[in-house]
């Protein structure tokens, strides 16, 4: 298989003998220049080359063997120009010459092999000054795809080449502010849409960019949330959810559907999985409020629909999905983020405790199979959150309802999940002072 260099010498005499160009690099017969290629390793390759070619398609040239320069060596009878280069730039220059023997532009697009390669050539030839290499050499790079290493190659090397290299920088440049809110907004209503299982996977990528856009790590988030993204998100999310209560409601009913209860599980499962993603989408923006409301309303049904289903595998997954997305919700009120009255506080503590108490331990002794190995991995730190959100709730009710709650923690044998120890030093310490400090 030949090299790239002896293609490009082989192509190079094809268009010359069909152009009828009689000068070929390395035709000793006929040049009358020698450029010297040279390193500081020690290299020094001689090149038999034409001035007529190297004066009208390089500068460098065009200024070393014009009457102008002070000096001129000779070598083997002819004009020597040198060049002195490093070592792994060395064959980017020998390239550069052939090139320049190209007889039109457009052979030069066939030449390049790879990107790398002409991106060492294109440096070469920004250096040396031969515009119509570096044309060419701009047009391919601009238009061929880059692997992730060749694209930070460029990165780095591009930005100092100049605005004749720009065009190639094009499709890394930043986009104004419209088209990013266009394509987001395109995103969020894709990704909430509900869209049929065969497209899970473009859904699920919709929403992982989604989250990336406005997150904020070691760059600023693309688009800062203002009131039209806020709106538009809001709305999406509430056509999410009043589909998500639509299948509660189907899950619930005793008619007979169209479709199967399994068919009902599976759309269940899906939807709340997206639930558990617009969670982190509100979060991120402060919007929860609405979404925690709705949650709140329909929590009596969705822990019924979640316990009349059977003991399988993807029922313990349903329910580990519904914890970790009504542990967002609690933790949205247990620590002020959304402001609800007692009594609906005091039901959601009595509704998600006692679910929680029995769901963990059905989680723990299913994530894994008889060998020992993970079947689906909880977030770690999922019920400790959640432990830890329990208790804040049940220290914001009034005394008399967190001793109620703490009375019936003491006597189940689930005692030591939620672990409510903490709320319940307070409370005595509360109780055993209280005359006192409000006597004060």
């Amino acid at each position: 298989m030949r090299n790239p260099n002896e293609l490009l010498d082989h192509q190079i005499e094809l268009e010359n003998s069909e152009m009828q160009a009689p000068s070929k690099i390395g035709d000793r017969s006929t040049s009358d220049v020698v450029v010297r290629l040279r390193t500081q390793d020690g290299r020094d390759d001689w090149l038999y080359c034409h001035s007529h070619i190297l004066i009208e398609k390089c500068k460098y040239f065009a200024d070393r063997l014009s009457d102008n320069w002070p000096t001129c060596q000779i070598i083997d009878s002819r004009n020597c120009v040198e060049v002195y280069c490093q070592e792994s730039d060395f064959d980017h220059h020998v390239n550069v010459l052939r090139l320049l023997y190209v007889a039109t532009d457009g052979l030069l697009n066939d030449m390049w092999h790879g990107v790398r390669n002409a991106l060492g050539i294109l440096q070469v030839a920004v250096d040396l000054g031969c515009p119509q290499i570096v044309t060419a050499c701009v047009s391919y790079l601009e238009a061929v795809p880059w692997e992730e290493g060749e694209e930070e190659e460029i990165i780095r090397i591009i930005p100092n080449m100049g605005a004749e290299a720009e065009p190639i920088l094009a499709r890394l440049q930043p986009v104004n502010p419209s088209a990013i809110l266009g394509i987001f907004l395109s995103a969020i209503r894709f990704a909430t849409s509900s869209p049929s299982s065969s497209m899970a996977d473009l859904k699920s990528s919709a929403q992982e960019q989604l989250e990336y856009m406005i997150t904020e790590d070691d760059d600023a988030p693309i688009l800062t949330a203002d009131d039209e993204i806020k709106s538009e998100v809001k709305q999406c999310v509430k056509r999410l959810f009043s589909r998500f209560n639509n299948i509660l409601e189907a899950l619930l009913s005793e008619h007979e559907e169209s479709i199967s209860e399994e068919e009902k599980m599976q759309l269940f499962q899906s939807h709340l999985l997206d639930l558990s993603w617009a969670c982190q989408i509100l979060s991120k923006m402060e919007i929860m409020r609405e979404f925690v409301s709705s949650w709140v309303d329909a929590s009596d049904k969705i822990i019924k629909a979640t316990e009349q289903s059977s003991r399988t595998t993807e029922i313990v997954e349903i329910k580990l999905k519904v914890i970790e997305v009504a542990a967002k919700v609690l933790e949205a009120i247990g620590y002020g983020t959304v402001i609800l009255p007692i009594a609906k506080r005091l039901h959601l503590v009595k509704l998600w405790l006692p679910f929680a108490r029995v769901t963990r331990p059905l989680i723990d002794s299913a994530t894994t199979d008889d060998e020992g190995t993970m079947t689906f991995k909880p977030d770690g730190e999922l019920w400790q959150s959640l432990e830890s959100t329990f208790v804040s709730m049940i220290l914001a009710l009034p005394s008399g309802d967190q001793a109620e709650i703490l009375t019936e923690w003491l006597e189940n044998q689930h005692i030591h999940y939620p672990d409510l120890t903490e709320a319940f030093e307070v409370w005595c310490f509360r109780s055993k002072v209280a005359k006192r400090r409000l006597g004060l």
